[in-house]
């Protein structure tokens, strides 16, 4: 035997009633002998508990509202059965005739002004009754011989309104007996029963589940088939989590575990009886009956998986009671919870130091005051002493729990919890894990909850697999090139390093785009130029602290001033950053020193390695000098690929301001070339590079040293620019001439030594690494003790955003390994 029962939303509508009669019908055929138990239609207990609510309150409504739920089964009637039949004629009389009790009876509420427990378990139970009925009809229609069966012919209960207490004796008493006399297939209502002298109760929410397993440990069925809208248990929920997947087989205690930390797949008390007669759950999914669902039983699993399971309890406050009145002395947790129970105040985790100093303990929210005042009341003469202190209570609390019967067995699990945790910023507010190690449960700040959930399910089911959320400011060139090239990488990526990254955020100067699920990197630049939000920064960093997704990375890809004083708020909501943008770096110290700061303490990522080099590896390579014990010498670099471009260029075959045109004319230099042949671009980047040795250096420190003749920066616009410097073409013809007649060739170079710095241009010589340098390449010679009389050199590509994107990018890759 094997009992089936199948759920509101896979009754809601008559053509999914079809759909579970062909279901029973492959059951009928295979000669399988089974019952089933049925929900009302989906929301018709929602609709019950509210006419029933208009009626109590003396609203004329309630009317309304009984005519819509009467009217919808009777339309679920002419659907199912065919018109004219006998079956059809009589099903439809026999609703109207209960249908009218159900009329009186709200009418009677309507009266009184009044609808007790005991009143509303009457008036609930015509949902049940309705749709046990109509669908009992139907499988008659199909050649099933079905017989409807009201369960409170069968399951006995004490009179408990609204969630009554089974008397297990009486039920499987009466279930045996029943089902001896009834050979049918009967169909059986969910959810109610019935007390002492025939009053009807029901079984709580869920109720039609623990129905079926009443019946089924009634009856010692081989199974127990609760089908519902989902593919079984999965690993998280699903609305939740994305990435969550159904679990094959668990046991009772990991079913319970789950149930009890919000997973609405299983009612808690439909384990029960299933585990005490060893009878096998099955989780099937109505919509694709073929799929094999979730298994529960009492096998433990041999697959060697040590997490079965991620839940959580969405909103909880946390108690804590505390003080030195607490140490040593005997009787205190009974005093504590014997208080609680006697306010019926239900405690959903507790936690206690092994220092007795102080004893945490979760309850819903709507019990925390009352839970505070009897605790209060209870300890009034040790808070008056000062030897204990007044009841903390925090609420907007999440409880997120990971279960699994074979975590005993595995070392290491916590603290793969809570490094995911940690690396995502989500501080733990308390920690509870049983002996057993069935489950263990942190309690940590609402609004993480979505974030934890995620970071867990992939640290212990996706663990060679990993989401990263990217928000990026700046899709001009070097943003586009970076989007182009994620586009194009990330197969790749997911394939060979396991990492997917999702860009889900995007702005440029004028829009931006919020898509938690992943923008569409082929059309994203249509998305973004439609997006009806206008760009502000606030609203963008706002927006992406509010989304709260885990592995989150902001990457700014602009120049711009403004965005940088968000860089503090970003890193202390534990998202890292990597940006070739030089404004926050190069700022003042204390800013710089700052940022560093704020980064270590949250524990995330602050990557700018683009600010000097493009994609060339400098700030690393210097890191990793550094850390390996070397001592800087001296620090010189040709650091702007527009500067080497035009002095590699500068051979006498062209005037100098020729040069300086072609270079701006191909996108080397700024719009206003000055900005490069002032120095200034190239002082912000030794001075990052001086701070980076522990040099606390501000802007001004950098000697600039001017090449340029009089009135060339103080032009008016560009085009005079150009002016002075045509006019002073005699003055770089004898730069370079100079340099020449001593076999040297021009560079503007930056140098660091100890803590001066500088940047000026110089001639050198075949002997300098800087004499065969060509094109707008960058280099980078390290002088350090052990690099000391062959110099480390570091040469490529030093402008361009080919380069510049692949850096970013290549920081993206190195803090998804992070967070790994």
């Amino acid at each position: 035997m094997k009992v089936l029962k199948f759920g509101g939303s896979s009754v809601a509508k008559p053509d999914r009633i079809r759909g579970i009669i062909n279901i029973l019908k492959d059951y009928y055929a295979a000669g399988d002998h089974f019952t089933v138990v049925f929900s009302a239609f989906g929301g018709v207990t929602d609709g019950l508990i509210e006419m029933s609510r208009l009626a109590a309150a003396g609203d004329d409504r309630y009317g309304a509202a009984f005519q819509e739920f009467a009217d919808r089964h009777q339309d679920a009637i002419a659907e199912l059965l065919p018109e004219g039949s006998m079956l059809r004629l009589e099903t439809s009389a026999q609703l109207r005739k209960s249908h009218e009790v159900l009329k009186n009876l709200l009418y009677g509420i309507f009266l009184v002004r009044e609808a007790s427990s005991r009143t509303m378990d009457y008036v609930l139970s015509f949902g049940e009754r309705s749709s046990s009925y109509i669908i009992a009809q139907a499988l008659q229609h199909a050649g099933i011989p079905a017989e409807y069966l009201d369960a409170r012919k069968i399951i006995k209960t004490d009179r408990n309104f609204g969630n009554a207490k089974v008397n297990f004796e009486k039920t499987y008493t009466a279930i045996r007996a029943y089902y001896a006399e009834h050979p049918k297939v009967q169909v059986v209502t969910g959810f109610i029963a019935a007390a002492k002298g025939g009053l009807t109760t029901t079984l709580g929410r869920g109720g039609s589940d623990y129905t079926a397993s009443l019946v089924g440990a009634g009856l010692q069925a081989d199974a127990i088939e609760i089908w519902t809208d989902v593919s079984g248990v999965l690993t998280a929920d699903p609305r939740r989590v994305k990435k969550a997947f159904t679990i094959p087989k668990m046991t009772y205690a990991e079913a319970m575990e789950m149930s009890h930390f919000g997973a609405k797949v299983i009612y808690p008390p439909t384990l029960m009886p299933a585990l005490r007669q060893r009878i096998p759950l099955y989780i099937k999914n109505t919509f694709d009956p073929s799929f094999p669902g979730t298994k529960v039983s009492e096998e433990n699993n041999p697959d060697g998986v040590a997490v079965r399971g991620i839940s959580s309890i969405n909103n909880v406050a946390l108690l804590t009671l505390s003080g030195s009145g607490l140490f040593g002395v005997p009787g205190i947790s009974a005093r504590l919870f014997g208080a609680l129970a006697q306010q019926a105040v239900n405690i959903i985790l507790i936690t206690q130091g092994s220092s007795e100093h102080s004893i945490s303990f979760a309850v819903k929210p709507e019990d925390a005051d009352l839970a505070k005042e009897a605790v209060t009341t209870s300890f009034e003469y040790e808070i008056e002493r000062g030897v204990v202190n007044p009841v903390k209570v925090e609420r907007d609390l999440s409880v997120v729990a990971i279960i699994g019967e074979n975590m005993r067995y595995q070392p290491g699990i916590s603290g793969r919890l809570f490094q995911a945790l940690g690396k995502n910023g989500i501080n733990a507010v308390a920690i509870a894990q049983g002996s057993s190690e069935l489950n263990v449960s942190v309690v940590i700040p609402r609004e993480d909850e979505n974030k934890a959930l995620n970071a867990l399910h992939e640290a212990f089911f996706l663990s060679d697999y990993k989401s990263l959320h990217l928000f990026i400011v700046g899709v001009g060139l070097i943003g586009g090139t970076l989007l182009k090239q994620i586009n194009e990488q990330n197969a790749y990526l997911r394939k060979k390093l396991g990492m997917e990254v999702k860009v889900v955020g995007l702005a440029n100067t004028r829009k931006m785009l919020f898509e938690p699920d992943g923008i569409d990197l082929d059309n994203w630049k249509e998305a973004l130029q439609t997006s009806e939000t206008n760009v502000d920064l606030a609203v963008f960093v706002g927006r992406m602290r509010d989304l709260n997704l885990s592995n989150s990375i902001f990457v700014d890809n602009t120049a711009n001033d403004k965005i940088a004083t968000y860089y503090e708020g970003i890193l202390d909501e534990s998202i890292s950053i990597s940006t070739p943008n030089k404004v926050a770096t190069s700022s003042s110290y204390a800013q710089y020193q700052r940022l560093q700061n704020v980064a270590n303490k949250r524990g995330v990522q602050f990557h700018y390695e683009t600010n000097v080099g493009a994609g060339l590896p400098v700030i690393s390579t210097l890191h990793d000098l550094l850390d390996s014990g070397d001592r800087i010498r001296k620090i010189e670099g040709v650091l702007s690929g527009s500067l080497s471009y035009i002095f590699n260029n500068f051979d006498g075959s062209r005037p100098y301001h020729e040069v300086v045109m072609d270079a701006k004319e191909k996108g080397f230099t700024e719009p206003d070339p000055r900005i490069d042949l002032s120095g200034k671009d190239v002082g912000r980047k030794i001075l990052i590079l001086a701070r980076e040795t522990g040099v606390a250096m501000e802007a001004e420190h950098v000697q600039l040293v001017g090449f340029l003749p009089p009135g060339a920066m103080e032009a008016a616009s560009v085009d005079d620019f150009f002016g002075v410097l045509e006019a002073n073409a005699d003055y770089f013809t004898k730069l370079l001439a100079d340099a020449a007649s001593a076999g040297k060739v021009l560079r503007m170079i930056a140098t660091l030594e100890g803590d001066q710095a500088s940047v000026g241009i110089q001639a050198v010589g075949p002997e300098s690494p800087f004499f065969l340098l060509s094109g707008s390449d960058n280099m980078i010679v390290f002088t350090t003790d052990r690099y000391s009389e062959r110099p480390l050199v570091i040469r490529g590509p030093g402008a361009g955003a080919e380069v510049t994107a692949a850096g970013v990018f290549a920081e993206i890759i190195k803090i998804g390994k992070f967070l790994s």
